[in-house]
């Protein structure tokens, strides 16, 4: 673990990380929405549309949290 503040390259890093977990994350939502037929591009706002919309925003969140989990054990708080 690195004592004092995150480099430059460090948060560069932590950048890309998050961007692509949140893809990753929401790809996975996407495709476990469309697999219990919760179609978030599907017509209209019923149920299934809200749920699957609810479910690529979780995955993208969990995505991006994990990533900063992920920089906070290797490197320290970014907000040091």
């Amino acid at each position: 673990m690195n004592e004092g503040r995150p480099t430059t390259r460090q948060l560069l890093l932590l950048g890309v990380a998050q961007a692509v977990l949140f893809l990753a994350g929401a790809l996975l939502g996407r495709w476990l929405g469309l697999l219990f037929g919760l179609d978030a591009f599907g017509p209209g706002y019923g149920n299934g549309t809200i749920v699957g919309i609810l479910l690529i925003g979780l995955g993208g969140g969990a995505g991006a949290q994990l990533a900063r989990v992920w920089f906070t054990r290797k490197y320290g708080s970014p907000r040091s």
